[in-house]
Formats: C-alpha cells, structure tokens, sequence
C-alpha cells in the first residue's frame, strides 16, 4: 500500500518571477542590451517613479530577479538572458 506524501512534506511551488519578463522587455527596449542601471530606471519609469530617488528595495528586488534567472538554466533559456561580459558583468543581454 503506498503513502501519499503529507502536505508539509510537498516541495512548495515557486513564486511566479514578478520581474523576469519585464526586465526582457525592458532589455528589448534598448535594442536587447543595456547596463543593468539603466534596466532598472526603465522599470522604475514605467511604474511611475522618480528615476532620481530609485527605491533600494526595487533596485535590489531586479537584481536578484535577474542573477535567480540567469542561473536557472530553464528560466535563462525561457527569458534569452545573457550576460555580456560573464559572471559579475553589470551588462544585461537578451536573445531575440
């Protein structure tokens, strides 16, 4: 007789990426390059924000957002993120 695994033992889904596909969009506005400062004024201008007084927790929240997605193989490849210079490099790339 198998047991059906109790919910505290289930692996919890990931929260849906708020910023994945924003940020691929804001990318393909730049031509599908750009430095990761200028990714974030795009964002912060399309909610409305004083791109002179970016909030750190906005700032912050895209940073991770992208360094999550760019090491997840399946998320990279979803969103085309690149990394122009590699590892650490501040210039964000996406593949059309």
């Amino acid at each position: 007789m198998g047991q059906v695994a109790s919910p505290s033992r289930r692996h919890p889904k990931t929260a849906p990426d708020p910023w994945g596909d924003r940020i691929r969009q804001a990318l393909l506005q730049f031509g599908g390059e750009a430095h990761r400062r200028e990714v974030i004024a795009q964002l912060a201008r399309d909610d409305g924000l004083d791109v002179r007084n970016i909030p750190e927790e906005l700032e912050s929240s895209v940073i991770r957002s992208f360094e999550a997605a760019w090491r997840d193989d399946k998320r990279r490849e979803a969103l085309g993120l690149t990394l122009r210079f590699g590892e650490g490099s501040h210039r964000w790339g996406v593949r059309r």
